[in-house]
């Protein structure tokens, strides 16, 4: 009877010693080549090694005397808990690799130890095909992800105009090989506005998704905001430079054919005035023949004359040639004379009825 009580004492006793040793968290995810910390504590002071381990292998050797003791494993250390008013110890492993996933363990030497579990995740690229992309509005584009060696299977979202793109507008295909998964995924959207195009893959135990991105510009949009006020100012600007030049020519025109026409009337008035000087002046008439004024001159009618007589009749005239200083005297406002180098020229314009006499000296 007295071995009993004993029993009972004893197994509280170590109940009560299990209860004041914590190792947390219990689980721990993290993506491989991350940090994993755990963290043991114990109320029992009885307690002089702590070990951890990683599965069944001995990682790293804690002594409540001298602290951390060397380690031939260089990617793990242990740092003493600042806070706690407890025995606390933080078991860190720098950077986790496919072999440090599996159970983690603090083991106090002869009085307890406690498990607790470390998974890795892969976290794999993801790339989006092509380059920026230039579209018509409504015009219908298409793109293309790849998300390579992830592990577990990895979440796939496509984000256009800065929202997430509903699962049944996109189609995923997954592929694993040597426990990696491969995901491809297109996306066939219609060109609305100019917008970043994002592709976004994730496992649990990343704290931010990967993402890939292009531009789309949709070429509508920027005649729209833009277009519109320069389109009609290089019309208008095309349009009035046309005009100017229209109006240079038509005005150059007219001014070649107002100096033509003034030049022509000026040139006419001076033959005008030259004529007039030679029916009234007498002497010019004369002078331009070479020969002398005539004072005997008669315009009756006479039989006898020297060189010859010559009736103008209606419409008609004659010329004369190769004569030698004939002296000229008239006085009718339609007879035309003309004189060039050695020749005498009579022409006779309206209608008249006259008879001229002209002698030679």
């Amino acid at each position: 009877m007295d071995i009993l009580p004993l029993l009972v004492l004893l197994l509280s006793c170590q109940s009560e010693v299990r209860t004041q040793m914590t190792l947390t968290p219990a689980s721990l995810t993290v993506v491989r080549g991350d940090e994993a910390k755990f963290t043991c504590s114990t109320s029992n002071t009885l307690w002089t090694v702590m070990v951890w381990l990683l599965g069944d292998r001995p990682v790293l050797t804690i002594s409540k005397q001298n602290g951390v003791l060397p380690s031939v494993n260089p990617n793990v250390t242990a740092v003493k808990c600042s806070s706690s008013k407890t025995d606390c110890w933080e078991f860190i492993l720098k950077r986790t690799e496919r072999d440090s996933q599996g159970q983690v363990v603090c083991d106090l030497q002869q009085i307890d130890k406690r498990t607790a579990a470390l998974f890795l995740q892969e976290k794999g690229t993801v790339r989006l095909f092509g380059e920026n992309r230039l579209a018509f509005k409504g015009e219908l584009v298409v793109f293309q992800c790849q998300a390579a060696g992830w592990y577990p299977e990895p979440t796939l979202q496509w984000q256009v105009y800065e929202k997430m793109v509903s699962k049944d507008e996109y189609n995923i295909t997954l592929e694993e090989k040597e426990n990696l998964f491969t995901v491809s995924s297109n996306l066939s959207i219609p060109a609305e506005r100019s917008s970043a195009v994002g592709c976004l893959v994730s496992v649990p135990a990343l704290k931010e998704p990967l993402e890939s991105s292009l531009n789309l510009t949709v070429v509508a949009e920027v005649i729209k905001e833009e277009d519109d006020c320069t389109v009609l100012v290089a019309v208008s600007a095309s349009l009035a430079a046309v005009l100017l030049l229209v109006l240079l020519v038509l005005l150059s025109i007219s001014i070649v054919i107002c100096y033509r026409r003034r030049k022509k009337a000026k040139k006419k008035q001076q033959e005008v005035i030259r004529f007039n000087q030679s029916l009234y002046g007498g002497n010019p008439v004369a002078e331009a023949t070479g020969g002398n004024v005539n004072q005997g001159f008669s315009s009756e009618d006479s039989t006898g004359m020297d060189s010859g007589e010559f009736i103008f009749g209606t419409r008609s005239h004659m010329d004369f040639d190769t004569f030698h200083q004939v002296p000229d005297v008239v006085h009718s406002s339609s007879l035309s004379l003309h004189t060039e180098g050695q020749s005498t020229e009579f022409q006779e314009d309206r209608t008249y009825s006259v008879v001229r006499k002209i002698t030679t000296v």
